[in-house]
């Protein structure tokens, strides 16, 4: 617990810059014994914070409470499966109230087993995260080509990127601070979707009930066009997963390119919520035409309806010809120190 509230404690003071003439206020529920050990964890980190117990009170109260607070304010979710208290998508509604919003959603499906696992995750390494991510992004953003290199082959990125978005606990010039953690991630995607060809290894992927499905031996998938036109040795779910996005879209794309940065979260340390283990040190792309922040033209918000995060085995990453990525590691950046098991 000890590390747990000093991990906290470093995320608030360095990311979320929370001082104590502001307000803090924490909605919790006790449905999983994650959101306990979180929300202890904050009574500790922060106890001048007002708490309140999601269960005890209505939907119209819990609203009305979040809703009363102001800019600069801080508010924590922490939530065994999702607050629904509107129509709306809750951390976007505070936002636009210029509240600063911790969110940690779907904490019952992480069993006890993987505990240990997602708690480091929620560690702020503050160098490592802004040293390798403002890197990535200053390289993306100027790129021509990218180069992900797998057993099965080599992913040909080609033709420039979107301006990569980053998700490092650093949100300086941003209008949010705040999102939903664990972090760690700098995503794009090509500004040509046709621009992508080659053959790519896989070793998990979303399934249909939104849980990581981690294979022993990675599958490999041929990209045409930015297009899937063959899988080889792939599970069936991943086959069914195919069939569902190809049933509403037509057509099977590739969208996001995201680069995970949370050392916590490797291949042999994985998370079933993908929500979370979509941070993975590591690259991970999206299937479907469903990307809420890049528009292209031809790609209709009502009709793209999936995004579904499928993960690399990768080998390695150039950036043009810079290797970014080798041997699980940005730019040979020391692995991490992590305080937890």
């Amino acid at each position: 617990m000890t590390d747990l509230i000093q991990s906290i404690k470093n995320t608030i003071s360095q990311s979320i810059q929370f001082d104590e003439a502001h307000r803090a206020f924490v909605l919790f529920d006790t449905q999983s014994e994650l959101a306990r050990t979180i929300t202890d964890a904050y009574r500790e980190a922060i106890p001048s914070a007002q708490f309140v117990n999601f269960e005890s009170v209505s939907t119209d109260e819990a609203l009305a409470l979040l809703m009363s607070h102001g800019e600069n304010d801080f508010i924590v979710l922490i939530q065994s499966g999702s607050f629904r208290l509107n129509e709306f998508r809750l951390r976007v509604e505070l936002f636009k109230l210029k509240i600063k919003v911790i969110e940690y959603g779907h904490l019952d499906r992480i069993p006890s087993s993987e505990i240990p696992t997602y708690l480091s995750a929620l560690e702020y390494d503050a160098d490592y995260y802004r040293t390798v991510g403002h890197s990535l992004k200053k390289k993306i953003d100027v790129a021509q080509t990218i180069r992900v290199e797998t057993p099965a082959g080599v992913l040909e990125y080609q033709g420039g990127f979107e301006d990569a978005k980053l998700n490092i606990g650093d949100y300086t010039g941003m209008k949010n601070v705040g999102g939903q953690f664990p972090i760690g991630e700098v995503f794009t995607e090509p500004k040509d979707l046709s621009c992508v060809n080659g053959e790519v290894s896989l070793f998990a992927f979303g399934d249909r009930e939104f849980r990581m499905r981690v294979q022993d031996a990675p599958f490999s998938v041929t990209i045409h066009m930015g297009e899937i036109v063959d899988v080889q040795g792939a599970p069936d779910e991943f086959h069914a997963v195919l069939d569902l996005i190809r049933e509403e879209e037509e057509r099977i794309g590739l969208r996001e390119l995201g680069f995970g940065l949370n050392r916590a979260l490797t291949r042999t340390k994985t998370l079933v919520d993908i929500g979370a283990y979509e941070r993975m040190s590591g690259v991970h792309m999206s299937l479907g035409a469903k990307h809420t922040i890049y528009n292209k033209p031809g790609f209709s918000r009502k009709h793209s309806r999936f995004h579904v995060d499928v993960f690399v085995a990768v080998d390695r990453v150039l950036i043009e010809n810079e290797c970014v990525f080798q041997n699980g590691r940005y730019f040979n950046y020391p692995q991490s120190n992590s305080s937890y098991p």
